[in-house]
C-alpha cells in the first residue's frame, strides 16, 4: 500500500504541480565531480555520501498530473526519464539536500516547453514507452523499463528486484538516493532558481539488477553515454507515491 502521509510544503510556497509518481527505477553510477562540475548551479555544491558522488538515471511515470491544480487533457499520464546529480544548498543555519537535472525526457512537446519556459530545465520531447510487471505470488517481483525513441530506435533500461518494498534506513545510499527534497536549476542569465519537491518517504526494492539497453551516447553523448554504458553500481526501484513541486524561487 503507498504512503499517503500528508504532504508538508515550507511556509510561503505556492504548489505549482501535484501528481503521482510510480514505478522509480533509479539507476545510480559513482562518477568523478569533475565531470559534473559545469553543471553545478551557482549557490550550491556537489553532494556526497560516504565521500562519494552519484550521477543517476531515473525513468517513472507521471500519473494524475495538475499543474495549478488544474487537469490538462491528455496530459495527465505520461513517462519521464532524467539524468541528475546531488547538490547542496545552505539558507541560514539549514543545508538543503537537493537535484540537478542533466537532462530530462517526456513524450510530450507542451510539458517539454512549459518546464524549459518556467525552470529553465533541460526538457526533450521525444517517444516513449514503458514496461511494469508486478507478481505477487509466490515471492513479489517487479519489473521497471523506460524507453525514448531517437532515430527510429529505442534505447532505454530495464530494472528487476524481488521481495517486499521497505522504506530505506536514514543513513543509507538509498535514503540518499531518494530523499533529496529540492530542485535546483540554472537560469539564463548565471543564476539559480530553487524548488521543493514533496513527498512522504517512499518504500523501496533495493539491490535491484538493472541495465542500460540501447545507445547511451544517443541519448546523453559524450562522456555520459560513456558513464551509462557500464553497469550502474547501485539500483533500486521506488514504489513512489502522491508529489507536489513548488512554484521556482531564485536564491541569493
Amino acid at each position: 500500500m503507498l504512503n499517503n502521509s500528508p504532504i508538508t510544503v515550507p511556509q510561503g510556497r505556492r504548489i505549482f504541480l501535484s501528481a503521482q509518481w510510480r514505478y522509480l527505477a533509479m539507476l545510480n553510477y559513482e562518477v568523478d565531480g569533475d565531470v559534473l562540475a559545469a553543471y553545478v548551479p551557482r549557490g550550491t555544491e556537489l553532494d556526497s555520501w560516504g565521500g562519494k558522488i552519484y550521477l543517476s538515471l531515473v525513468g517513472f511515470r507521471f500519473l494524475n498530473t495538475r499543474v495549478w491544480g488544474m487537469a490538462i487533457p491528455f496530459h495527465r499520464n505520461f513517462d519521464e526519464v532524467n539524468l541528475r546529480f546531488y547538490v547542496r544548498h545552505s539558507e541560514g543555519a539549514e543545508v538543503r539536500h537537493g537535484v540537478v537535472f542533466i537532462r530530462e525526457f517526456v513524450p510530450k512537446t507542451l510539458i517539454a516547453l512549459v518546464a524549459r519556459a518556467l525552470y529553465n530545465e533541460q526538457y526533450t520531447a521525444l517517444p516513449m514507452k514503458h514496461k511494469i510487471e508486478i507478481e505477487l505470488n509466490p515471492t513479489p517481483f517487479i519489473t521497471t523499463g523506460y524507453q525514448c525513441r531517437v532515430a527510429r530506435l529505442w534505447h532505454g533500461f530495464v530494472a528487476r528486484a524481488s521481495g517486499p518494498p521497505a522504506e530505506a534506513e536514514q543513513e543509507s545510499l538509498a535514503h540518499f538516493i531518494s530523499e533529496h527534497n529540492w530542485g535546483y536549476a540554472k537560469q539564463r542569465d548565471g543564476g539559480t532558481s530553487e524548488y521543493y519537491v514533496g513527498h512522504p518517504p517512499w518504500r523501496i526494492w533495493h539491490d535491484a539488477s538493472a541495465a542500460f539497453d540501447g545507445d547511451a551516447h544517443a541519448l546523453y553523448g559524450p562522456p555520459f553515454g560513456t558513464l551509462l554504458s557500464r553497469a550502474p553500481d547501485f539500483s533500486l526501484i521506488a514504489e513512489g507515491s502522491q508529489v507536489q513541486v513548488s512554484a521556482g524561487r531564485r536564491i541569493a
